[in-house]
């Protein structure tokens, strides 16, 4: 983004910025867990495997509890009052115990291997919703958030959503399973004692419902701070250049401090408590064991009536047995969920941020004007699919029908206003006659809105009044698509990918042959510098191109918008980078570049524009004067005194 543009966003986004939805507590609601619940309907058929591979499981745990008392009751104590014991019924009966524990284990793996197979396609068709859903966002919200944020998504967020979708619910649902059917052996074995330990329960509820509440508001605030500072980060790692040059180390740590010391305050208060509630969950559990052992012994001793749904009787040593071991068996769970619980919170709250991002408006597009490739029969222009090099707006008749202009290269820009805030406008009645193969160049001080007008004509900003016409098309007729294929743009901020060189040049046309990239590279003078790289065309970039000097990755981006080979070209500070004497050699390719096209310049070097056809001098936003060098070297404006008191503008 350059400088000017910057400028512009500064004085007017940060307010929309502020105005952000913060997560709170409220944003976790049932809309977030109805949306997580559509991308796991897809995968109905393992999730109801699962749901059995979990209730079977839990019902091996709870099974064995209750099959204790029978153990201890109907085989154990009748061999002690044998006086030649015949074990063999005791060791079927074990036996028959190890049978149920493994199927429990069986079915416990197989579910856990299951969900973790949901949780990745899960994540997997998140990140591309969210990446296909990225793609279509306005340059507007890229510019209002940091690159870090928008990768936390990708991350942090998505590695929540990860634990609770394979770990999390998995537990929950085997808690739950297991809590309802220990509670229904409870009452097979002991009604009151049952009531006794819901009531011992209830109270413990109360006190981890509090801890979970306070972890869960700590939570959602990490996953903010973690979003703000992956993005400082980001952009520290970006400027870390800028950060030695001047020497701004020590500020850059005391920023990194104050939002690490956010992230350090909030995790260790949502971490603290939810560590806390395993260990006040397995002590009261512990309590509720000594109690039920001392309430179940009195009823023993003084041979209390045993109310169960099996009938009524006594309180034996085996009920005991087994109702502290199911008592074991209640509380665990208990202790699982109020721990899930938390992790639950956080996932929820990084769904939220996600669900932000797949809801933020796509770019709009009303356009229904196309490009295509056209050839020319008897003087009428017909469409073809094959590449011809010359072009033509596609444009749909009400009746059916439709018309074809050949795409020449006329922009106009009428009586354009444009701010990037309705309350701060930035661009004040601009009118523009670009006529096919001239070439326009934009001159003026950092501010005065050169960028501003290319991007309107890139349409990555709407104008709020005037008439921007393409070839007589209004542009906003034109779908946007279409409209920047037509369009070859050379930055001042060059963007290189990891991969070969001759695939970064291929950006600009994906179907341009070898052949015709290396053609693109000497029309840019890239070709000299590119062979001598230890691969050459198939040397690997990687880091944004870090191997390269400045001046080679922007030679490359010229051969990039030169392989595209479209009628119309901006070039926004192309040689900026570049030295005065490889200026001298890439203006020769500039100009096989330019030749026969519209071509809008914006340069600081007034020496780069002189041989523009028409020169447009900015400040603050509106065109103050116009007309070839000569003229303006003439008139004696503004113009004359940029060129005679300095060739860089400041």
């Amino acid at each position: 983004m350059s400088k000017e543009m910057s400028k512009d966003m500064q004085k007017g986004f940060p307010e929309d910025n502020n105005k952000r939805k913060k997560p709170g507590l409220k944003s976790i609601d049932m809309i977030t867990v109805k949306r997580l619940m559509s991308y796991l309907k897809k995968h109905k058929l393992k999730l109801i495997l699962v749901i059995l591979c979990i209730a079977l499981s839990a019902l091996a745990s709870a099974g064995s509890s209750l099959f204790l008392g029978k153990l201890i009751d109907d085989y154990i104590s009748p061999l002690l009052l044998m006086s030649v014991p015949d074990y063999s019924e005791l060791i079927r009966a074990i036996v028959f115990m190890a049978v149920i524990y493994m199927a429990g284990v069986v079915s416990g793996l197989l579910y856990n291997r299951l969900m973790a197979v949901v949780s990745q396609s899960v994540l997997k068709e998140i990140r591309d919703e969210m990446f296909e859903h990225m793609q279509t966002l306005p340059i507007r919200y890229f510019d209002t958030h940091t690159h870090g944020d928008v990768m936390s998504h990708y991350t942090n967020d998505t590695d929540t959503l990860r634990q609770m979708i394979s770990q999390s619910v998995p537990q929950v649902i085997a808690s739950v399973v297991t809590i309802i059917s220990v509670l229904i052996m409870m009452l097979v074995l002991s009604i009151p004692l049952t009531v006794f330990v819901v009531i011992a329960v209830f109270l413990i509820l109360q006190v981890t419902g509090k801890v979970t509440g306070k972890s869960g508001s700590y939570f959602i605030r990490q996953q903010e701070a973690i979003g703000n500072l992956n993005g400082y980060i980001e952009e520290m790692i970006n400027g870390q250049k800028v950060v030695k040059v001047f020497c701004h180390e020590e500020k850059a740590k005391e920023g990194f401090d104050k939002k690490n010391e956010e992230l350090c305050i909030n995790a260790t208060a949502a971490n603290k408590y939810a560590n806390i509630l395993g260990p006040i969950t397995n002590n009261m559990g512990y309590v509720l064991y000594v109690l039920i052992a001392i309430v179940g012994g009195a009823l023993g001793i003084y041979k209390v009536t045993n109310i169960s749904l099996t009938g009524v009787g006594t309180v034996t040593l085996g009920t005991i047995a087994s109702f502290l071991q199911l008592s074991r068996n209640f509380m665990q769970p208990l202790g699982q969920v109020s721990q899930q619980l938390s992790s639950v919170v956080m996932a929820m709250a990084g769904a939220s941020r996600i669900f932000e991002l797949i809801d933020e408006e796509p770019e709009a597009d009303e356009g229904y004007v196309t490009l295509v490739n056209v050839e020319k029969v008897n003087g009428e222009l017909r469409e073809t699919e094959k590449r011809t090099r010359l072009w033509a707006w596609k444009y749909p008749k009400k009746d059916g029908t439709v018309t074809y202009t050949e795409l020449k290269g006329q922009v106009v820009l009428d009586n354009v206003d444009f701010g990037y805030t309705p309350e701060k406008i930035v661009l004040h009645d601009i009118d523009i006659y670009a006529e096919p193969g001239q070439k326009v160049a934009f001159v003026g001080a950092t501010g005065a809105g050169k960028t501003t007008i290319t991007n309107l004509i890139n349409r990555f900003y709407d104008i709020a009044d005037g008439k921007i016409r393409y070839d007589g098309i209004n542009i906003n007729k034109i779908k946007k698509s279409d409209l920047r294929r037509s369009l070859g743009v050379v930055l001042q901020d060059v963007n290189l990918f990891t991969g070969t060189v001759m695939d970064n040049i291929r950006y600009g046309r994906l179907d341009a042959t070898d052949e015709e990239c290396v053609k693109a590279a000497k029309l840019a003078n890239a070709d000299s510098f590119i062979r001598m790289l230890p691969e050459g065309y198939n040397t690997i970039l990687k880091g944004d191109g870090s191997g390269l000097s400045q001046g080679q990755r922007q030679l490359i981006s010229i051969a990039r918008a030169a392989v595209a080979d479209p009628p119309v070209m901006i070039l926004d500070e192309a040689t900026s980078s570049i030295d005065t004497r490889t200026e001298a050699i890439v203006q020769k390719g500039m100009d096989a570049l330019m030749e026969g096209r519209t071509v809008f310049v914006i340069a600081h070097r007034l020496s780069t524009v002189k041989n523009s056809d028409v020169i447009m001098v900015l400040e603050q936003g509106s065109i103050i004067e116009r007309g070839s060098h000569d003229r303006l070297i003439e008139k004696k404006g503004k113009y004359y005194q940029l060129y005679t008191g300095a060739f860089e503008l400041e």
